[in-house]
């Protein structure tokens, strides 16, 4: 099996717990029951628990990858009367921006750099807008908003707050109604740590009192929101991967909360920035999740070439980066069920890697 004894850093898909791979190996069950209406509905349950999510909010279950997730919530909550201010930081904000401009949502492309979002109201009057688009963390270059001040900044000026958490949730602090989110886009692949190809849009009152009536047959969230009040969803689900996700949320209410997990992944991961201060790669941004880390390599050294080292000679996989900045630059996930023995493996890899560089 590719890359089957391989440790993998990448940030989604991540490593599996044993638990979890032994449930997926299992025969699908049938799906359109009381049984597995119990599921969806328990899934529904603690998926609003675990993200303070206020009364009457939904969830939303799609077969699908993050980006139908963040298209979807495009197609159903923006249409020709809205303006939304897209944060752009990276790829991902990127494609923020494409999908808005494929549906001809009228956008301003807000690009960023170096900032968390912290001055958000100091910089950008909320008058302008009524929607608000965010990657709460921008994967691509590993790079954390602040979300109470985005929350507080759309609050202050009645703003629809839409979050694509895809890659924090678990690892950082995600609370609807401290954060003032109207809107979650959740994945199975990443802090959850599940296999690709389930996604979670968690709509508060307001969002849902807002979503249009829209042509698509397989992206209607009002279809979604009506089978789900009796467990179902309108078209065959990811069977197996709910299954998972069922027992995944469990576990981490049994294993003392949202808060154990976000604790885990900051101990690894300021263990990992701990153990390579030292070495000559650099740390490419200020503010850094607890889901992962990025590295800038030293200006002689093409990073693409680490990673195959990585990969060729220790069975170690991190993420490289694509585009301009593919050169410099490659990814280190926290995610997933990993311990600080897999980070002293990679640690030693990166250790004996820099010494001959």
């Amino acid at each position: 099996m590719i890359y089957e004894d391989y440790t993998i850093f990448t940030p989604g898909p991540v490593k599996m717990s044993k638990e979890i791979l032994e449930l997926g190996a299992k025969q699908t069950p049938y799906f359109r029951n009381n049984e597995f209406s119990n599921v969806l509905l328990s899934c529904e349950k603690n998926l609003l628990s675990l993200v303070n999510a206020p009364e009457n909010s939904r969830v939303i279950f799609l077969t699908a990858s993050g980006t139908a997730g963040m298209e979807s919530v495009v197609m159903n909550l923006l249409n020709e009367n809205d303006n939304a201010l897209v944060v752009n930081g990276g790829g991902f904000g990127q494609r923020f921006v494409d999908i808005c401009s494929s549906y001809e949502i009228k956008h301003t492309n807000y690009k960023v750099k170096n900032t968390n979002l912290k001055d958000i109201s100091q910089n950008i009057n909320g008058n302008n807008f009524n929607t608000f688009i965010v990657n709460a963390h921008e994967t691509s270059i590993g790079h954390l908003y602040d979300l109470e001040a985005i929350g507080n900044f759309c609050k202050e000026s009645n703003i629809l707050n839409i979050v694509d958490a895809i890659s924090m949730f678990t690892t950082d602090e995600l609370d609807m109604q401290k954060q003032n989110i109207d809107t979650i886009i959740l994945s199975s692949q990443k802090g959850l740590a599940l296999p690709p190809g389930l996604t979670m849009i968690i709509l508060n009152e307001k969002s849902i009192e807002k979503l249009n009536d829209i042509k698509s047959y397989y992206f209607n969230f009002k279809n979604y929101l009506k089978d789900g009040v009796r467990g179902q969803t309108p078209y065959t689900p990811c069977v197996s991967i709910i299954l998972q996700l069922e027992y995944r949320l469990n576990q981490i209410i049994k294993d003392g909360g949202i808060n154990s997990t976000i604790k885990k992944a900051n101990d690894i991961a300021n263990h990992f920035r701990e153990e390579i201060s030292s070495l000559k790669f650099s740390f490419y941004s200020e503010f850094m999740p607890n889901a992962m880390t990025t590295l800038r390599v030293p200006n002689n050294i093409n990073a693409k070439d680490i990673v195959n080292i990585l990969e060729n000679e220790y069975k170690i996989i991190v993420c490289p980066n694509g585009g301009d900045i593919g050169k410099e630059l490659f990814r280190i996930s926290h995610m997933g069920n990993l311990n600080k023995n897999d980070i002293n493996d990679l640690v030693s890899a990166l250790k004996i890697i820099d010494a001959k560089l």
